[in-house]
């Protein structure tokens, strides 16, 4: 088998509408920003395989159950055909539970890149939060920042924060994307 290259998504706010501080569990409220089907499609033209990483804290404070969650996956599935996204992997923990697979911890990221033989230095990680840029850069991924649902809050309250490149939409994070993957 030979290593694919991947782009892992974060979910709410990069592919999906997020209204910062709510918790999505209805699929009928599931809304993709406009530019990501043609993004992702001219991704997978590339040859790109995709996978969403999430973190769903709202199972562990007990808003609503994987049950939910999974309903709400299988709908954004349907909704980015013909994109295939190989798998959607979640940490269902709040916060505050000690765990090594909520994001920015690489677990979940791991288990991916070993199961799917992901050549990282020719992936990349696009979500809109520091956790996701982190979560990227630990793994040996370029990470995207969308500056969408928290994006540009992040950018302002964390100084530090040095994401590969910074996209207002994914049309820019797939161009950027498409850009670097011929320069290796």
């Amino acid at each position: 088998m030979c290593p694919i290259k991947a782009v892992f998504f974060d979910r709410d706010g990069t592919l999906i509408h997020e209204k910062p501080g709510t918790y999505l569990s209805n699929p009928a409220q599931v809304r993709l920003y406009a530019p990501v089907p043609a993004a992702l499609k001219r991704l997978a033209k590339a040859g790109f395989h995709f996978f969403i990483v999430s973190n769903q804290s709202g199972i562990g404070r007990g808003y609503f159950s994987e049950k939910e969650v999974n309903a709400v996956h299988r709908h954004l599935q349907d909704l980015l055909k013909p994109a295939v996204i190989e798998e959607i992997v979640f940490c269902p923990h709040a916060p505050h539970q000690a765990c090594s697979c909520r994001k920015p911890g690489t677990l979940l990221g791991e288990k991916l890149i070993k199961k799917y033989d992901i050549d990282v230095q020719h992936s990349f990680m696009v979500g809109d939060k520091k956790a996701d840029v982190l979560f990227g850069q630990k793994l040996g991924l370029r990470a995207v920042l969308m500056t969408t649902a928290n994006g540009k809050n992040h950018l302002q309250k964390y100084p530090d924060l040095k994401p590969d490149f910074i996209a207002r939409d994914m049309a820019r994070a797939a161009s950027y994307i498409l850009r670097e993957s011929k320069r290796a």
